[in-house]
């Protein structure tokens, strides 16, 4: 599948220094090379399904290569044949 699609990913470490452990997987993502926007309960990434898919688990596995013992991540995937762009969602709340 070659179509753009879009997916919201959410890391939750179970740690007293959950944001240090974010920031961490938020590099890990950015490490990925696919386009990204962080927003505040979330980091919404854009390309292949593959190379988004491939961005959630870098941040998973971010958030547990820093020592916590527990983390979920959830992942919400948008798709259309027409393809589907975080610029395409943001359109209508843009000044």
């Amino acid at each position: 599948m070659d179509r753009t699609v879009t997916v919201g990913i959410q890391v939750l470490p179970l740690s007293d220094d959950a944001y240090a452990i974010v920031d961490q997987a938020i590099a890990a993502i950015a490490a990925t090379g696919i386009k990204y926007e962080v927003s505040p309960l979330e980091t919404v990434v854009e390309g292949t399904l593959d190379a988004c898919l491939a961005a959630a688990r870098a941040a998973h596995e971010a958030c547990m290569a820093s020592g916590v013992k527990r983390a979920l991540t959830f992942i919400k995937i948008s798709d259309s044949l027409d393809g589907s762009t975080i610029a395409d969602k943001m359109a209508n709340y843009q000044p």
